[in-house]
């Protein structure tokens, strides 16, 4: 039963793409999954709607009813599930804070551009904050390259960039226009292009993540 927080300072740097479509390679793994939907916008929760597939069964908004919310939904679904992935916003600090304080594991996506390893280290301040909160290795954090073009110089020397930080850097997610394609179908990537390079990107990192959270 793990908990696993997308966290991020930035928009349009792949959170709730990652968190949906990890959902979707834990499901196929045999795994049962619950994800919660922490942005006001429900993003993720529009992203289910488009269809009827896997986020159509297990996509749960969060009402932010106070502080702790977030934190009770997660330990309630807990209960039921064998993985709970939570999509966090970009301009909520306080909601991606509760987030990691009740996860087990913290992925912070990052994009190629300056501004984005800018506000990477603000999602890392908060996950280090809620660490030290709880006196506990937990959350573990991880960086994911995300949205990455290997077309470019910037793309390329992303991961490079992101373990100068200090922290392990899991596999790269590519900008690819398939993830979008599927996104608007209602469904993930694995559902709707399981041939892609896409879907053998999200599932080389839904690996990496499991190979994580069992130890």
């Amino acid at each position: 039963m793990a908990i696993v927080a997308v966290l991020g300072r930035k928009g349009g740097i792949g959170k709730s793409t990652i968190a949906g479509n990890l959902a979707a390679e834990f499901a196929a793994m045999g795994k049962s999954v619950i994800v919660l939907d922490a942005d006001p916008q429900h993003s993720m929760a529009a992203w289910a709607a488009q269809g009827k597939g896997l986020l159509s069964r297990c996509v749960e908004k969060v009402k932010h009813e106070g502080p702790e919310a977030l934190q009770a939904k997660a330990r309630k679904a807990q209960k039921t599930a064998d993985v709970v992935m939570i999509d966090t916003p970009p301009g909520a600090p306080e909601i991606a804070y509760q987030a990691a304080l009740v996860a087990d594991l913290v992925l912070l996506p990052c994009g190629p551009s300056p501004l984005d390893l800018m506000a990477l280290k603000e999602a890392l301040s908060l996950a280090l904050r809620a660490r030290a909160e709880r006196r506990s290795k937990k959350p573990r954090i991880r960086f994911v390259p995300s949205r990455v073009s290997m077309s470019t110089n910037l793309g390329r020397s992303l991961s490079s960039s992101l373990e100068r930080m200090g922290r392990k850097v899991l596999p790269s997610i590519g900008q690819r226009v398939v993830v979008a394609e599927a996104v608007g179908a209602g469904l993930t990537v694995c559902e709707h292009a399981p041939t892609s390079a896409s879907h053998a990107e999200f599932e080389e990192l839904a690996k990496a993540v499991a190979g994580i959270l069992a130890r």
